[in-house]
């Protein structure tokens, strides 16, 4: 009698263990029964942990790019914007200061010249 419950022991610790075997995996698969049982975890807990810390590690690094990605894409759109208006004020502050150089030199030279009001005429022959 004590040969039997030895050999039940043993199948049962058999049975709860982890094993790597890809039949004995199938055949707990079709039983209905868990093939990661609680001694994996217990030999592997260090692994386990670790893979888990990992994947959490590349989800926060993966968030954290996207954000910047995203913070980088507005800093271009505002970087664009500033230089054009940048381009619009240097054309404008270059056209006034040729307007007041042109209207010195022509008072200068003593003509009677007078900016238009009115815009320029194209003539065209009819």
């Amino acid at each position: 009698m004590a040969k039997s419950s030895k050999k039940k022991q043993k199948i049962e610790k058999d049975e709860d263990s982890f094993t790597l075997n890809p039949i004995v995996l199938i055949q707990r698969l079709l039983q209905g029964r868990s093939f990661l049982s609680l001694g994996f975890f217990k030999r592997y807990w260090i692994y386990v942990v670790a893979g888990t810390v990992m994947m959490l590690m590349y989800i926060s690094n993966k968030y954290v790019y996207q954000s910047d990605k995203a913070k980088l894409g507005t800093m271009k759109v505002m970087l664009n914007n500033a230089s054009t208006d940048f381009v619009d004020a240097s054309s404008r502050y270059n056209s006034r200061i040729l307007e007041s150089q042109m209207k010195t030199y022509v008072d200068s030279m003593g003509l009677d010249l007078n900016l238009s009001k009115e815009p320029p005429y194209k003539l065209t022959e009819r």
